[in-house]
């Protein structure tokens, strides 16, 4: 994923979209769907961690008892559900199967799973918590600049392709006949 992102997020990759075929930039929009994709599967990954960790924080900050997993399982359901809908216009996205993903991103949010052991996170100190939930955040932000980035990426690609339509170099008829 990060070769990609790296490729993509080079200031030449949407250099020259105008001297593009409608198929190079139709494959290029797909390319960068296809990574942000990734980012967004990644993201919500990190986010559900962040939440976990954020969770067992506030048990603890209430009052419970760090020993007692049982009270914060039974909690996973309003914690995991808080960020259903997140601020922002939001995109859908082209897949629900994100692939394969790896590389220095993935390789940091499982250093810190196994920091922050999810099915017993009541069995570490308050301030290693503290840093796990520092850390995700950090994480999930830095993941959330490299989507907004792909959208933008996506974006001017869309707005090369709307030109051409209302150009009329390009056909909708295309699109469906596999041209």
């Amino acid at each position: 994923m990060e070769a990609d992102l790296a490729r993509i997020l080079d200031e030449s990759y949407l250099d020259r979209l105008s001297a593009r075929s409608v198929a190079e930039l139709r494959s290029s929009r797909a390319e960068c769907q296809a990574v942000e994709n990734k980012l967004s599967y990644l993201r919500r990954l990190v986010q559900g961690r962040h939440d976990i960790v954020s969770g067992e924080i506030a048990r603890r900050a209430g009052g419970g008892d760090p020993d007692d997993f049982s009270e914060l399982v039974g909690k996973l359901p309003d914690i995991l559900s808080d960020r259903i809908r997140g601020p922002g216009g939001g995109r859908m996205p082209t897949s629900f199967e994100p692939g394969d993903i790896r590389g220095e991103l993935v390789d940091r949010l499982e250093a810190l799973d196994e920091a922050v052991p999810l099915d017993a996170p009541g069995s570490l100190p308050d301030e290693d918590l503290a840093h796990a939930a520092r850390s995700l955040a950090d994480l999930e932000q830095e993941v959330s600049r490299l989507r907004r980035t792909m959208f933008d990426c996506i974006d001017t690609i869309e707005n090369e392709l709307v030109s051409r339509y209302r150009a009329g170099e390009a056909r909708v008829d295309d699109l469906l006949s596999g041209h």
